[in-house]
């Protein structure tokens, strides 16, 4: 039987552990994965895991084959780690989220029609209103033109106005040139213009 003070100092050094890798940066944690501790993994997956099943669900439309992807992306990442290079491989974020897109690119050519997740709709406003509406009305109305979008396009306005990622993150992501991905973006913003109006809806310049 484990005495109290062995187990008060083994939950002290656990609690401290804990703190050390919450505080670590993501290359420290990649140093520490391969080495095979996990939970240095199990940090760095509480970090990226929501934002890369956001990407995924948006992309693909659906949760199950979302939460697949990302299950991939990160036994890619748990794989790739004794091979990590800081200065080559970019960031843990951006690596995951070049990993994530082209696992849903894939699915997505698999079955080329895909129903985007359930957005809700937007309440009917005015026609010149839609400036006026709130940041998540913003998305969901995004969101629910997304689906008619190419598959390219449709990942980098997801990068772009879901995640927030600069033209160079989202251009690493892609594997594009930074000019290649604003030509996306201005493209799938004409496209969601056009959809936009033909339900009534002015689309703000600022969006």
């Amino acid at each position: 039987m484990i005495s109290r003070t062995v187990h008060k100092n083994l939950s002290a050094a656990w609690r401290e552990q804990e703190e050390v890798l919450t505080a670590a940066s993501d290359h420290t944690l990649m140093e520490a994965v391969a080495r095979g501790q996990t939970l240095a993994f199990e940090q760095l997956s509480f970090r990226h895991l929501r934002t890369m099943l956001g990407v995924a669900h948006r992309i693909l439309g659906n949760a199950a084959e979302a939460e697949e992807v990302v299950q991939e992306g990160f036994l890619r990442l748990w794989r790739q780690a004794p091979q990590w290079d800081p200065d080559g491989t970019g960031s843990v974020k951006t690596w995951l989220s070049r990993v994530i897109t082209n696992l849903c690119l894939d699915r997505c050519r698999r079955r080329r029609d895909v129903p985007l997740e359930e957005a809700g709709e937007v309440q009917d406003t005015a026609r010149d209103a839609f400036d006026d509406l709130g940041l998540q009305d913003r998305q969901k109305l995004v969101q629910s033109l997304l689906s008619g979008l190419p598959e390219r396009q449709r990942v980098a306005v997801v990068l772009a106005y879901f995640e927030e990622m600069s033209g160079k993150e989202i251009a690493e992501a892609m594997e594009l040139s930074a000019g290649a991905v604003e030509s996306l973006l201005v493209r799938a913003r004409r496209t969601l213009r056009d959809r936009a109006e033909t339900m009534g809806i002015v689309w703000g310049e600022n969006i």
